[in-house]
């Protein structure tokens, strides 16, 4: 019996959630009171027409004492849906737990094993995703941008189960972002991570909208992508008003383009051109310029704490 106290947060997102709700509160309630002296479960209900009352009525007595519903008046992404359960934990351990492995409640002793061997924060590792083709390109792509273009370190196979000590939590809940990405956030927090490997595959929780909405907000936020993309856009605008200017002053004192090709001038001509691809090059650079300042400025903006310690020790 681990003399801690427990919370354990379930959303219920999806019609799969719904059908499994009463095996995984029944085997949730089973392994914690065997093993925790203390556990409460909450459960946030993300579905706002389905009344998850009815199914905590049917539990035990013993059982039902511990679980706490939030009903939410309306459906929101699953991040806010998670960080709606984390904002009312209180245990010394949090557990963010999914419905897919409701058959599988021993795996909660494996997290808290390896979290009592001094790590912050364990996680549920898949061997993929249970995707289509065309999608599972899409979710490369994703993880690319966000790999290259942060300093964050988002395991792309990472389920959203896991085991959070009450300190990183702390930290996690400092984080007071409108717009959550809670795998990013939780590399922002830091803190000793490990994980633990299990042959369940991520399931597509989201639409493709709300995927692509999810994709954007981490992008946006926790990237430098569209910044670094301006760049490119200045550094080929810039090349391509070199190459402009030059073939544009070849064809009117030869007659010959850089391509070997003969051309007629025309009175005019070689100045219009010029003047198009400055105000081009000109265009991109301010673009690129004003992307620096909404940058910072959207980075002020969101507040984050600039360091997060750890742990003060003196000797």
């Amino acid at each position: 019996m681990h003399s801690v106290f427990l919370s354990v947060v379930t959303i219920i997102h999806q019609r799969e959630d719904v059908d499994l709700l009463s095996l995984q509160l029944t085997q949730l309630c089973a392994l914690l009171q065997n093993h925790f002296a203390h556990f409460e479960i909450i459960v946030v209900n993300n579905i706002p027409e389905y009344k998850a009352d009815e199914i905590a009525e049917l539990l035990q007595p013993h059982c039902r004492q511990h679980i706490y519903l939030l009903q939410l008046s309306s459906r929101v992404n699953h991040n806010h849906a998670y960080l709606a359960g984390l904002d009312r934990s209180n245990g010394d351990y949090t557990l963010l737990w999914e419905s897919i492995f409701a058959d599988q409640p021993e795996r909660i002793l494996d997290l808290y094993e390896q979290a009592s061997a001094g790590y912050d924060i364990v996680y549920l590792r898949g061997p993929g995703r249970k995707t289509g083709f065309f999608q599972q390109q899409l979710y490369r792509l994703f993880y690319f941008i966000m790999q290259h273009y942060s300093q964050l370190r988002v395991d792309a196979r990472a389920h959203n189960s896991r085991i959070i000590s009450r300190r990183a939590l702390n930290s996690l809940l400092r984080l007071r972002e409108n717009l959550h990405y809670m795998k990013a956030i939780y590399s922002i927090v830091g803190y000793r991570t490990a994980q633990l490997a299990t042959t369940v595959p991520l399931p597509a929780t989201e639409g493709l909208r709300e995927r692509f909405r999810t994709s954007l907000v981490a992008i946006t936020s926790y990237t430098t992508f569209l910044r670094s993309v301006l760049l490119w856009l200045f550094l080929f605008s810039t090349a391509f008003l070199l190459f402009v200017v030059i073939n544009a002053l070849t064809v009117k004192f030869t007659g010959v383009d850089l391509f070997g090709q003969v051309g007629e001038v025309w009175s005019g001509w070689t100045f219009l051109v010029i003047l198009i691809a400055v105000f081009f090059a000109v265009t991109c650079l301010n673009l690129y310029i004003m992307s620096i300042y909404l940058s910072n400025i959207y980075s002020e903006i969101k507040q984050r704490p600039l360091y997060i310690i750890e742990s003060i020790r003196r000797f």
